[in-house]
């Protein structure tokens, strides 16, 4: 059996969905869980999108399906809410790459730098940024920076490096961070399955860190940008029913495949690399969310003072990235 393979237990999901309702909670689930988590949830979306359903709930309590840092950021934007991490083992590889020690050091060396946070960080990390961008805005993001401002971008170096040769600015400075699911997608693996499948579109989904390393490839011609679409998470689950193509290659973590298969029955789907599987995505199970609704764990707060500094950095974000910006390779709508 496969991760992607549910493993339902209706009696258990039931439970679940009669718990929630007791509680009046609302169950969130990120796209990259399992599908049995999917399923038993409200909402399924990507970290911002589901942070953004967090703050206009009406739920007393958030079952947030997914990772610390988007707890985190649904705690910040969510304040008198109750948010609950079924498993605090679900961290995050990228994340993780830079704590707020090492970004005040990185800020000292650069006096004056503006500091642009991928969303993909910790509370305390965001505290200590002037901007949060998303894959589809970061480029608009360092846009609306003066030109001759320097630039501290972290922690995805793969979406650095594009925002660096998309904006042409030399003065961007990169931490060097990666997702670790980035090695299931590579280059060779999706030259070879491109070829296997003649005639296939190809969906990039760049959302938390997984395939910024195929959009830095395209925009470095190590990918052919032809049939190729760099979505946003929507825009991925519209794109089938918007073609007559029945086959689609998909290049991001493959819990995704589940919503896209469940929403656009008749169309096939392959992952760009079976691989790509986040490690931490996959700890929540139906158990834990039960747990959570019955003993109120793991309730995910944020300090006021952090709170209030980090949410300036992602209120500066949705102001300027309100919507997508354009693909600088294709008509699309890169995003979360």
């Amino acid at each position: 059996m496969t991760i992607l393979e549910a493993h339902y237990d209706p009696a258990l999901h039931d439970a679940i969905r009669s718990l929630a309702a007791e509680r009046n909670a609302v169950i969130l689930a990120h796209n990259y869980e399992r599908p049995e988590i999917q399923d038993v949830a409200d909402y399924v979306g990507d970290s911002l999108g589901l942070s953004r359903e967090a703050a206009k709930t009406s739920a007393d309590v958030i079952v947030f399906c997914g990772v610390h840092f988007m707890a985190e950021t649904a705690a910040i934007l969510s304040p008198q809410k109750t948010v609950l991490l079924p498993d605090l083992a679900a961290g995050c590889s990228l994340a993780s790459t830079i704590n707020a020690d090492e970004l005040r050091a990185w800020k000292a060396e650069h006096p004056g730098a503006v500091v642009v946070s991928y969303v993909n960080t910790t509370a305390e990390v965001k505290a200590e940024s002037d901007y949060c961008c998303t894959s589809g805005n970061a480029v608009e993001v360092i846009n609306a920076i003066p030109a001759e401002t320097e630039i501290l971008f972290l922690p995805d170096m793969f979406l650095g490096a594009h925002v660096q040769r998309v904006t042409g600015r030399e003065n961007i400075h990169v931490w060097m961070g990666e997702c670790h699911v980035h090695a299931g997608i590579d280059p060779e693996h999706i030259n070879l399955t491109r070829s296997q499948h003649p005639g296939a579109e190809f969906l990039i989904h760049p959302e938390c860190g997984c395939a910024t390393s195929v959009v830095d490839a395209i925009s470095a011609g190590a990918i052919s940008k032809d049939g190729a679409h760099i979505l946003s998470t929507e825009g991925m689950i519209r794109r089938p029913s918007q073609t007559e193509n029945d086959t689609f290659i998909v290049a991001t973590e493959i819990g995704i495949l589940h919503r896209l298969r469940r929403e656009n029955p008749g169309k096939h789907f392959i992952a760009a690399n079976e691989r790509a599987q986040c490690a931490y995505m996959k700890v929540t199970t139906l158990p834990k969310v039960l747990g959570a609704l019955q003993r109120l764990e793991h309730r995910i707060t944020v300090p006021k003072d952090i709170a209030d500094r980090a949410r300036l950095a992602i209120e500066r974000m949705v102001a300027i990235g309100g919507s997508p910006a354009p693909s600088p390779f294709g008509p699309d709508d890169p995003g979360e």
